[in-house]
This record gives C-alpha cells, structure tokens and sequence, in this order.
C-alpha cells in the first residue's frame, strides 16, 4: 500500500492574513482620499478670503529664521495660462507677492528672470505689482538676470531695487514692435478679390488684404503714434525704477548714464555693457543675488530660501481631463518660439522676433 498523504492545509491563515491587508489598504486609501478633500475644501475656503495659496518649498535649508522668496518670471511674458490653476504669469506673481507680504519672516525676494520679453500688458502687470509691493512693505526685491532679460524681461526688472546681471546676460532691448502680414499678393496670384464692409474709416486697420499702397497714411500716423506712447511709458518705467532704485540704495548701486535713452532704440546690451551705462547694480549670478539681497534686508548670518508652488487641487485636475489636443501635433526642432499674434504691441528682444 502506499503511504497515506498528509492531510491538505486548508489555507485559513493566508485568507485571514490577506483580510487583514485589503482592510489596512482599503482604509488607507479612504483616510487619504477623506485627507485630501478635506485640505481642497480648507484650501478653497481660505483661498476665498486671502487669494491663491501656495506650498512654500525650501530651496536652501540654513536652519536661520529669516527667509528670502525666490520669484521666477521665466519664458514668453503672457496673458495666457502659466499655471495648472489657470492664472497667468502677472496673476500668480501677484499671488506670490502677497504671501511674502504676510510673512514677517521673509525679509527680500529675488526675482529670477530669464525672459525675451512679452505682451505689453502682462508686463506691466507684473512691473506694478513688483513697484507696488516695495512702496507697501519696505521689502527688496532683487533681480538676478539669466542668460536672457531683454525687453519685457528688462521691464519687470526695472522697478526693482537693486538688478544682478550675469556678464554675458543679454538685456535691454528697450523697444516696441507691432507687427501685421499682408498676403494681398498672394490672394491676387490665386484669383481671390477681398470685399469688405466697414462702418468707419479706420475699421480695417493692418487688414492683410488691402493693398499696400491702399494703406491710409493717417492709419500709418496712428500706429505709430500708439507704438511711440507705449514706448515712452517704457522709458519712463526705467527712468522711474532706477532712480527710486539710487535713492534707496544710498548711493551705492549704478545710476542712469546721462545719454541712456540714445540706447533705448531696442538695441541688445550685454551684462557689462548695461553695468556701464547704469541698467543694471551689480555683475554676478544668482549666489551674488543671495548675498547682495541679505545685505539689502539687513540680514546678519544666513537665510533660509525659499519658493512657493500651486497646490493641486480637483478642479485643475477636471479641467486638464476636460482638454483635448488630438488634433495638435507639435515637432521639436530644438526651439521654441513665441505665438506671436497680429495687432498686438510686444516688448521682444529683435533676437527672438528676427
């Protein structure tokens, strides 16, 4: 006879073990899921009352008490969507201004800035709400410029108290460009005759299909006298920030050269040349901003950095499912550049509209 077989396990334990573990992870998932709708709802609460709030990131840890806000205006300055909220670049940096304005223990901000400049709007969007914070809150806020500042990103940093610009940064380009396309030409060649109804004199103004010898010579007039009062607000905004920025600062950054508007036609400055003629404080990079920004706020020993950063929340999180981009296809050739729209004034460095 054979030997009898052992008898079978009937596998209690492994079914009461794995009990155990779907009920651990099953209300491990529901006390996060109940955590996280709890921390949207306090967060759409308070954000009603106090505006967008962020999570505050240490960047730097030096265990010090006082805190200097790292601020970044990077790319394109736009009116378009910047962030997963849905606000752009001027609103969020506004935001951001706030809670530094309600914290006491941040004492400066450097604003990074690493753009070819922008919508006209939209920068100085953000240049107001950098001039305004520092009238309200005595607090500096220091400009350390990437390898590219120029135009717009020139403008936002102008109101700022003191500016740090690499030697090889490329700034200034103070400047406005319009511009419009007329494919008349084009239209004439396949046979296509524009008709248009208009109920004033000026209401086709930069149409593309008119002719241009067709062009009203007071339609050119007003263009460019619009081109040249944006253009003086620009030179007024520099004016303006560096001498409030000499005052503030006693004497002991860079003031305005005496022939700096003949280097306002939108010409490109490097770091040192804008050292020169009084467009920027102080050569150096981001580390010299640090230093330069504890000077300012008077800070004795180290300072803790910090960055601030959009919390997720699930309205965000509907509105990128809700979107659809199958129908864009977007080939990487190695750069990026700006959606430039018909009418519309931008300060843009020549090097990115070329």
């Amino acid at each position: 006879m054979p030997p009898a077989q052992p008898p079978r396990s009937s596998g209690t334990g492994w079914k009461i073990f794995c009990a155990i573990l779907l009920v651990a992870l099953l209300g491990s998932v529901g006390f996060n899921l109940l955590h996280f709708a709890g921390s949207v709802l306090e967060g759409s609460t308070v954000g009603a009352e106090s505006g967008q709030k962020f999570h505050e990131v240490v960047v730097e840890n030096s265990h010090a008490h006082d805190k200097i806000a790292i601020l970044e205006v990077k790319g394109m300055i736009s009116s378009e969507p910047w962030s997963h909220s849905g606000k752009t670049m001027a609103a969020v940096l506004d935001d951001q201004l706030k809670e530094v304005a309600d914290d006491d223990s941040i004492k400066a901000v450097i604003l990074k800035v690493d753009s070819p400049g922008g919508e006209v709007m939209a920068s100085d969007d953000i240049a107001t709400s950098i001039r305004k914070f520092q009238e309200k809150t005595k607090k500096p806020i220091i400009a350390s410029m990437g390898s590219l500042a120029a135009s717009g990103g020139y403008y936002v940093s102008a109101p700022c108290q003191w500016i740090v610009a690499n030697e090889l940064t490329l700034t200034g380009s103070i400047g406005v460009i319009m511009h419009s396309f007329n494919y008349r030409g084009l239209m004439d060649k396949v046979g296509v005759e524009p008709l248009t109804f208009k109920s004033g004199r000026f209401k086709d103004m930069l149409s593309g299909t008119k002719k241009p010898e067709e062009a009203d010579p007071a339609e050119k007039q007003m263009i460019q006298d619009m081109i040249m009062e944006t253009y003086n607000k620009f030179k007024q905004v520099v004016a303006d920030g560096r001498g409030r920025a000499s005052k503030l600062n006693n004497g002991k950054g860079k003031t305005l050269a005496t022939n700096w508007a003949d280097l306002a036609d939108g010409r490109v400055l490097t770091g040192k040349q804008a050292l020169e003629n009084g467009f920027v404080d102080e050569l150096g990079n981001f580390e010299t901003a640090v230093e330069t920004a504890k000077r300012l706020a008077k800070i004795n020993g180290d300072a803790k950095l910090i960055r601030y950063e959009e919390p997720f929340d699930f309205t965000s999180l509907f509105s990128l499912l809700g979107k659809s981009d199958v129908k864009k296809i977007k080939i990487d050739v190695g750069l990026d550049l700006p959606k430039l729209q018909a009418g519309r004034p931008y300060f843009l460095s020549p090097t990115v509209v070329n």
